[in-house]
């Protein structure tokens, strides 16, 4: 009987382990959060965000339009964009979009530096009432600074679709190329005469 007993509170201590060890990578899992921007050239944008500590993550793809299956040589209606998962524990919302301001022209109607055409523009792409709030004020900060109308524009999110492989981690894969494409772009040159040279 003592045996049996034994047993039965071993088994009943494993299986509360297991469940107990689930239960905390399912919270894990939970704890990430996701914010989408788009700011010209998302090889550029990846780059930069995948630079904050906190992001676990970094997508590069096409957000904002309707038409199904956009690819890099159909995505009309769309922006290349950059979906963002990142630890909250770690990183604010609030710094995502401080960071995407300084690494994007705002003041650029069409596009972003020598990107020009609809699918360069940029956008901040919102899920909720709190992410549009933040980036509304920001905005109206940025205009308020500079004295300059900030042609960036606040859309809610409706889909994100991934762009090829070849696209992903662009600046790592294919260093050379990038930087290359990224200097006669004239993108660190501008960003430098906004916001200053980085620290």
């Amino acid at each position: 009987m003592t045996a049996r007993w034994i047993c039965a509170a071993l088994t009943a201590a494993f299986l509360a382990v297991i469940v107990l060890a689930c239960g905390s990578h399912e919270t894990r899992a939970a704890a990430t959060e996701t914010a989408i921007f788009a700011g010209g050239c998302f090889w550029c944008v990846e780059d930069a965000f995948d630079q904050v500590d906190g992001v676990t993550e970094t997508v590069s793809g096409y957000a904002g339009g309707t038409k199904p299956n956009p690819n890099y040589g159909s995505h009309e209606g769309y922006q290349e964009a950059l979906k963002v998962t990142y630890d909250p524990a770690k990183v604010t919302y609030a710094k995502l979009l401080d960071h995407f301001w300084r690494n994007i022209d705002p003041f650029d109607p069409n596009g972003q530096f020598c990107d020009q055409g609809n699918a360069y523009r940029s956008v901040v792409f919102v899920a909720n009432d709190e992410e549009k709030r933040l980036a509304e004020t920001t905005k109206e900060e940025i205009a308020g600074r500079f004295k300059q109308e900030v042609a960036t524009e606040t859309k809610p999110v409706t889909t994100f679709t991934a762009a090829e492989d070849y696209h992903q981690d662009y600046h790592n894969q294919n260093p050379v190329s990038y930087k290359y494409y990224k200097w006669g772009c004239g993108r660190a040159q501008r960003l430098a005469e906004i916001w200053g040279k980085p620290s």
